[in-house]
């Protein structure tokens, strides 16, 4: 008996061992090394932007300038070595900027999320994102010095424009972040809805809660509510349904000894 526990305790080391091993092949890596990598990440991009912003402001030369007498940089530094040292920083700020962007935002999501939901999380994330991938584009084209005034005057008008457009998605959006702070139901919870946008009332169980759509499993099947109808309807708490009655056993027939049926 000792042999063989002795040899069951060196076969699950051999199998752990060879999950390791499988692993390292593979190159997986669990989920907590990962978002402990994730703000390192963000801090040496960071870093890295500042090196190369400083970089541009005390040794580089403005692409405008084109005389060697107008050059205002340190001693040593020509017109060609300035212009190089302005556009390779601030390619490396907008390369380094991008991948802090992408780092915080990724490691705000999973920070926030138990918090606010996967769903939010997500938008967090997105906003966050187009955030910092706006503010470097920005920052590296006034390096280059382009005119980012006229860029700026321009996106503020297709974000107008967007707005406009993508008015419903945006309602639905901001109603159901007020219903997630609100939280006048729970998932698995049986309401009722009535709203005249609605058609009367709907009752059902809430079996998810989206950003845009609140879904119902009704009688009916199921159905999808806007965020923006369910926060102007009334909302009433239902008991749970009575379960479903159980059906009677069926009755067994069998053969008697005279070869008449009994029922059992």
């Amino acid at each position: 008996m000792a042999g063989s526990i002795q040899w069951r305790g060196l076969g699950s080391f051999g199998a752990v061992k060879q999950d390791q091993t499988e692993g390292q092949k593979t190159g997986a890596q669990p989920d907590g090394m990962r978002r402990e990598r994730l703000p390192l990440r963000a801090i040496l991009a960071l870093a890295l932007c500042l090196a190369a912003a400083a970089a541009v402001h005390w040794a580089g030369v403005p692409l405008s300038v084109t005389r060697p007498g107008q050059v205002t940089a340190p001693q040593g530094i020509t017109l060609t070595t300035g212009h190089a040292i302005q556009v390779i920083g601030a390619f490396v700020f907008a390369v380094a900027g991008l991948v802090c962007a992408f780092s915080l935002s990724q490691w705000s999501r999973r920070a926030f999320e138990p918090v606010i939901g996967p769903d939010y999380g997500a938008i967090l994330r997105f906003v966050l994102l187009l955030a910092g991938i706006c503010l470097v584009v920005l920052a590296a084209l006034s390096m280059l010095n382009f005119n980012v005034s006229q860029l700026v005057l321009g996106g503020a008008v297709t974000g107008v424009l967007l707005g406009i457009a993508a008015q419903q998605a945006l309602a639905n959006l901001f109603a159901g972040v007020v219903i997630q702070i609100a939280r006048p139901f729970r998932l698995g919870d049986r309401v009722q809805i009535r709203s005249g946008a609605l058609a009367g009332a709907i009752e059902g169980v809430v079996t998810e809660f989206s950003v845009t759509y609140v879904r119902l499993e009704t009688n009916e099947g199921p159905m999808l509510l806007p965020n923006a109808q369910v926060l102007a309807s009334a909302v009433a708490p239902l008991p749970p349904a009575p379960p479903a009655p159980l059906e009677p056993p069926s009755a067994i027939v069998a053969s008697g000894p005279e070869g008449g049926e009994q029922q059992r």
